[in-house]
C-alpha cells in the first residue's frame, strides 16, 4: 500500500469559559470549520478546553457521557479530519475523567482518559477525578496513527515511553498550563518547551501541544503551542492570544529521524521490565 507521505495538522491556542459548556462548544465548532477551510487532517484542543480547568465541585454539572449530544456535534462538524478535544467524561454515578475524545466522520473513535492526575502545587486533580488505566492509539489516514497523552501525562516518562512502543507517527498533547501552577520557581513556559522537544528528538516522532491562552480566575494560561517535527525542531508556535496554528509533517523526515536514532528498534523492552521488577 502507498502511505501518503504528508500530513496537514494544527492545534487549536483556545481559552475555554469556566463551565459554559454551550459557549465552548460554539468556539470548538468555529476552529473545526476554519481548520477544514485550511485542508487540516489532525486537530488537538487544549486539554479540558470545552469546560475549563478549575472545576472544583462543577466537576458534577459539566460531566457528560460518551453519548452526550454535544460531542455528537462535534463530531459531525469534523467530516474528512480527526480532531481531539477536551472533556469531563462520566463513567457511570459519581464517577468522572478528565478525558480526551477523539472525533471523526460523525463518531467517536476513542476516548482517553488521563493517567496521571497532578496533587502538587496548585493543582488538585486526584480529588475531582478518577486515574484512568489505558493508552489511547487511533488511525488518522493510512500510514499514520496518533496517540494522546494529556497533560501531566507527559511528566511521567514511562508513560511516554510506553505510549510511543507503539509506534504512532504523531503524539497529541492537549494541556492546560497556567504560570506559576507549580511553583514560582519552576517554569512552566521553558519547561514544557524543553519536555515535548526531548520527546519528539528521543523518538523521532512530531508532537502536537496544544494549550490554553487566557485568564481564569487568578490563573493566567500563558500559551505557548507548538507542533514539533521528529528531530524537536519547532514547526509552528502560537502567538500570545487565541489562534490556530498549523504545520505539514513528513512520514519520509520521521522515518529518516527514526533510523539515525532508533531509540524504539533499541528499546529491549524485556530488560526494562526485568529491571523495574520489584519497583512500585
Amino acid at each position: 500500500m502507498h502511505y501518503q507521505d504528508s500530513l496537514h495538522v494544527a492545534c487549536a491556542q483556545t481559552n475555554a469559559r469556566l463551565g459554559d459548556v454551550d459557549t465552548n462548544l460554539e468556539q470548538h465548532l468555529d476552529m473545526i470549520h476554519d481548520a477544514r477551510r485550511r485542508g487540516v487532517e489532525l486537530l488537538v484542543f487544549p486539554e479540558l478546553s470545552l469546560t475549563g480547568y478549575g472545576l472544583g465541585q462543577a466537576v458534577m454539572q459539566v460531566a457528560m457521557p460518551q453519548e452526550d449530544p454535544r460531542l455528537g456535534r462535534l463530531a459531525s462538524a469534523a467530516q474528512g479530519m480527526l480532531v481531539v478535544v477536551g472533556f469531563v467524561e462520566e463513567a457511570s454515578p459519581g464517577e468522572y475523567y478528565n478525558a480526551m475524545a477523539i472525533v471523526a466522520n460523525g463518531a467517536i473513535v476513542a476516548v482517553h482518559r488521563k493517567l496521571n492526575l497532578p496533587t502538587y502545587g496548585g493543582l488538585e486533580e486526584g480529588k475531582w477525578f478518577s486515574h484512568g488505566d489505558a493508552l489511547t492509539q487511533v488511525d488518522v489516514c493510512p500510514g499514520w496513527k496518533a496517540t494522546a497523552l494529556i497533560c501531566a501525562d507527559l511528566w511521567n516518562p514511562g508513560l511516554v515511553h510506553a505510549a510511543l512502543l507503539n509506534r504512532p507517527t504523531v503524539l497529541c498533547a492537549p494541556i492546560n498550563s497556567a504560570s506559576g501552577i507549580v511553583s514560582q520557581d519552576f517554569s512552566n513556559e521553558q519547561n514544557w518547551a524543553l519536555n515535548v522537544s526531548f520527546y519528539a528528538m528521543t523518538y523521532g516522532t512530531p508532537v502536537l501541544m496544544a494549550n490554553r491562552y487566557g485568564p481564569e480566575g487568578d490563573s493566567h494560561f500563558w500559551g505557548g503551542s507548538r507542533i514539533l517535527g521528529p528531530n524537536g525542531e519547532t514547526l509552528a508556535e502560537a502567538e500570545d492570544r487565541e489562534t490556530l496554528i498549523s504545520a505539514m509533517l513528513s512520514r519520509t523526515a520521521i522515518a529518516k529521524a527514526r533510523f539515525e536514532l532508533p531509540t524504539l528498534r533499541d528499546a529491549d523492552t524485556p530488560l526494562v521490565r526485568q529491571l523495574m521488577s520489584g519497583h512500585r
